[in-house]
């Protein structure tokens, strides 16, 4: 069966070709508004169910998998900044403090679907001025959820994990590829060459 990632994200198609997985992505423009208060698990869940919703109804034979990832910090949901005084006042609130990355996966073919998210702690370091300065300067917050991007020189902000780094890079890989061979039975991308 065909596989479909439905996502413009570079870093899941990157992760979905380090698997071994043979996919074709087909971005969708899905609408990603959400209801005020909802929870990080939900936010993640409702909105990688209707990307992958958009992509099957144009293409209802195939499995479809739909992500999405959000940063929670202190009880609030954080998106993509919307500029750099917003990605410098998420930075200073993950600043010194635990925060949580959701991913939110969504597989839907014809014999049916499956949503789950998986959740990975951060904590980051206390981050001077100079240092927040410094990594907007260099312009890698601005399209990643949180402000930083984990893969990149926000490692550098890192103090340490507790779970799975590429949940935080914003596709956990390996809980993906297993969902996907239930789903498939025994698959190409398991089998030894």
């Amino acid at each position: 069966m065909e596989i479909l990632l439905a996502s413009a994200s570079p870093r899941r198609a990157e992760l979905m070709k380090l698997a071994g997985i043979p996919f074709t992505a087909v971005p969708t423009g899905a609408d990603e508004t959400l209801p005020e208060g909802i929870l990080p698990a939900a936010a993640v869940e409702t909105l990688a169910l209707r990307k992958a919703q958009a992509a099957a109804q144009r293409h209802p034979q195939a499995l479809v998998v739909g992500a999405d990832t959000v940063v929670s910090a202190e009880g609030r949901i954080l998106g993509k900044p919307e500029g750099r005084a917003d990605a410098a006042r998420m930075l200073r609130l993950l600043s010194g403090r635990t925060h949580q990355v959701y991913t939110g996966v969504a597989l839907l073919s014809p014999a049916g679907q499956e949503v789950f998210h998986q959740r990975t702690d951060v904590a980051f370091y206390p981050l001077e001025e100079e240092t927040i300065a410094w990594y907007l300067d260099t312009g890698e917050p601005f399209d990643k959820a949180g402000a930083y991007g984990i893969q990149q020189r926000g490692a550098l902000l890192v103090e340490r994990i507790s779970g799975d780094y590429f949940n935080v890079v914003g596709f956990p890989i390996a809980l993906v590829a297993r969902k996907l061979r239930a789903l498939e039975g025994k698959s190409a991308f398991f089998e030894r060459k």
